[in-house]
């Protein structure tokens, strides 16, 4: 079985393309990636980015499918960094019919923008979810944002679960969605567009600094059930469950997870 990250990569190996390898890997699936920007930073802070350039990306995509094509079926995005980047990836999603899992990924764990918004205007996050809902996420399976990422998504502010569901189904309007829930105490929304219904999941909050990663973790996680042939829902379930282990047995400020191959 194999899978396909297409982000940014942390040198400090806590999210983006490492953390999405690392998960496929603890669910016994053969990682490929392609790297849309070159980042530096750590779980505390994000110094600087270098976006890759479309012809490379391109080339990428290319290179992996040429060998791979038969067995990638599946594959997760994570940071795309500008509007240019998102349509060239989204021209190679549909040129490879890839099942795709969208990690909308604006901003780090610690707290920073991954998008330089307040130097280059033309990447602020409204511009990236503008990008995001015109390219790619009418072709994905599910989007997976956190709070702050549904905000900028569905236009609205989200301080408590009923914001939460009310920014569902906007999103919801475009393709399926599971709000995860680290920043409203432990609630996931969900909304499946096909069927119209919304539910949510609670999961306890875990007291620990090691959550870098965390959203790369959990969406790798559901793309790797969902090529395990797992339904949607009991997919995200799972995903849910492997998240929360990786995330107590985390260190260094980051999840740890191949300490969840009982999950398999």
């Amino acid at each position: 079985m194999m899978g396909i990250s297409i982000a940014g990569l942390d040198p400090s190996g806590g999210a983006g393309i490492i953390a999405d390898i690392k998960t496929f890997s603890a669910l016994e699936i053969h990682g490929t990636s392609v790297i849309t920007a070159l980042t530096a930073q750590n779980p505390s802070e994000v110094f600087s980015l270098m976006p890759i350039d479309k012809g490379y990306i391109k080339e990428q995509f290319d290179s992996i499918f040429a060998e791979y094509g038969e067995n990638i079926k599946y594959g997760k995005t994570g940071m795309l960094y500008s509007p240019e980047i998102i349509k060239t990836v989204a021209k190679k999603i549909k040129e490879y019919d890839i099942n795709i899992i969208v990690d909308p990924v604006m901003v780090a764990s610690a707290g920073e923008s991954l998008l330089k918004e307040k130097k280059d205007m033309k990447n602020s996050k409204e511009t990236i979810a503008n990008a995001l809902k015109k390219y790619i996420l009418p072709q994905a399976t599910i989007t997976t944002p956190n709070i702050s990422e549904a905000e900028v998504l569905a236009g609205m502010k989200i301080n408590n679960p009923e914001d939460a569901k009310n920014a569902a189904y906007e999103i919801g309007r475009i393709c399926n969605v599971i709000i995860t829930g680290g920043h409203l105490n432990g609630i996931n929304t969900i909304f499946n567009k096909f069927n119209d219904t919304l539910k949510t999941i609670e999961k306890s909050l875990i007291n620990t600094t090691n959550t870098h990663g965390s959203g790369c973790t959990f969406s790798a996680a559901l793309t790797g059930y969902l090529i395990k042939n797992n339904d949607l829902n009991k997919a995200i379930k799972k995903s849910l469950d492997f998240t929360e282990i990786a995330i107590k047995n985390g260190q260094y400020g980051t999840l740890k997870q191949n300490n969840c191959l009982g999950l398999k």
